[in-house]
């Protein structure tokens, strides 16, 4: 994939890095010199120019990208950065880098955000997930699908233990995708069983979380 990333300071660097490791062409916008270094990913193709600008954009041939990352410090420019990708150069898929939580609300699709990233929630997340036992957590929401990545920890008083997969009663709107159990990744059959502490992982819309819980709780 040809990826353009707005922002070349710790954090766009170092996604370009593992960009580039995967064999995908980068290419990184950055408008404040003191960022603007070519030797620091020099497989990467740098360009000089103000992001939220579209003729800027235009000179780096954006509409040649299959994918947008905004990601800079400053959730403004992230939004234009968005909308500008997804609104004048149809980029199929627009990640955004979310510096505050209070303005995650703004990045959805009517701002050309496919992806919303929030590192601070993503790291309160997962501190949930691992201290919490039998409560639901989300990880991970996907805009797109409008569902969420949500886990749960099955307690040592489970009623589910020694019960296969099938006798899980999910909402329509759920799917168990993941069975993570002493260091495996288990892939779950119909008939496999389920244990204490395994920790469970699935797809589901935000209105069913409610009815997952209540299936493992029943």
């Amino acid at each position: 994939m040809r990826v353009a990333i707005a922002g070349a300071g710790a954090v766009g660097r170092s996604i370009a890095r593992e960009l580039l490791d995967s064999e995908h062409q980068v290419m990184l916008i950055e408008r404040d010199r003191n960022h603007f270094d070519p030797h620091a990913v020099e497989q990467a193709e740098w360009v000089h120019a103000d992001a939220c600008e579209l003729s800027s954009l235009e000179e780096a041939g954006m509409e040649l990208c299959d994918v947008v990352i905004a990601a800079t410090g400053d959730d403004k420019v992230n939004l234009v950065v968005a909308l500008l990708a997804k609104t004048e150069f149809a980029v199929r898929r627009v990640v955004a880098r979310v510096n505050d939580p209070r303005n995650e609300w703004l990045f959805t699709e009517a701002w050309g955000v496919d992806v919303a990233v929030s590192t601070p929630r993503m790291l309160a997340a997962m501190v949930e997930e691992a201290v919490t036992v039998g409560d639901l957590v989300r990880l991970l929401t996907f805009r797109q699908g409008g569902a969420n990545l949500v886990e749960v920890t099955l307690p040592e008083d489970t009623p589910l233990s020694g019960r296969a997969v099938k006798a899980l009663r999910l909402p329509r709107d759920a799917a168990l995708v993941t069975i993570l159990r002493g260091g495996r990744v288990i892939v779950p059959q119909p008939d496999d069983t389920l244990e204490a502490g395994d920790e469970l992982l699935f797809v589901a819309t935000s209105d069913v979380e409610n009815e997952v819980q209540q299936a493992l709780l029943s």
